[in-house]
């Protein structure tokens, strides 16, 4: 029996040869082309007239805010033929261990007192901090830790920080 005033919870099926996607949704992101193409530049030390130069070549524009999708696609192309290649981003996607995310937040608040503050160096402690006989090489990443262990480089990390601190009291006392 049919309620009156509310809707039927049924869609239509869309009509024959609709599309299944917006043009919004499948068009690129050109705003991220156009910040690629700001990061190209700066890691080959373009100028900005060298830069100007590329986009006239390849579009006939002078401005990437000119440029539509496939325009700025060809200029990176064209940056990838002179040589650019894209550094691949670091990111890492959030561990399902409590521990391990926490080894990560630790690590991350001691970058102002280490020299070398990046994921070869955390490996490189965790890699000290898990040596053991039945391991002699050590664990090589926080995300292959045992409870344990992970358990152990958590105290070694915040042992640290806390000695770090203490050390930057002492120097503004001074």
């Amino acid at each position: 029996m049919r309620r009156r005033g509310k809707t039927s919870p049924i869609v239509a099926p869309p009509r024959r040869g609709a599309p299944l996607l917006s043009a919004a949704r499948i068009a690129p992101d050109t705003d991220s082309m156009r910040r690629k193409l700001q990061v190209a530049r700066k890691q080959m030390a373009l100028t900005d007239e060298q830069y100007r130069d590329i986009l006239e070549r390849v579009t006939g524009r002078t401005s990437s805010r000119e440029l539509d999708a496939r325009q700025l696609d060809a200029v990176l192309a064209d940056l990838r033929r002179l040589g650019w290649k894209a550094k691949p981003g670091r990111k890492r996607a959030p561990s399902a261990k409590p521990q391990v995310r926490m080894i990560y937040a630790v690590w991350a608040d001691l970058a102002p007192f280490v020299a070398r503050h990046d994921e070869d160096a955390l490996r490189a402690f965790v890699r000290r901090q898990t040596k053991t006989p039945a391991t002699p090489a050590g664990v090589d990443a926080p995300e292959f830790l045992d409870a344990a262990q992970a358990n152990r480089v958590l105290e070694g990390l915040k042992a640290w920080l806390a000695r770090e601190k203490a050390k930057l009291k002492l120097e503004e006392r001074a």
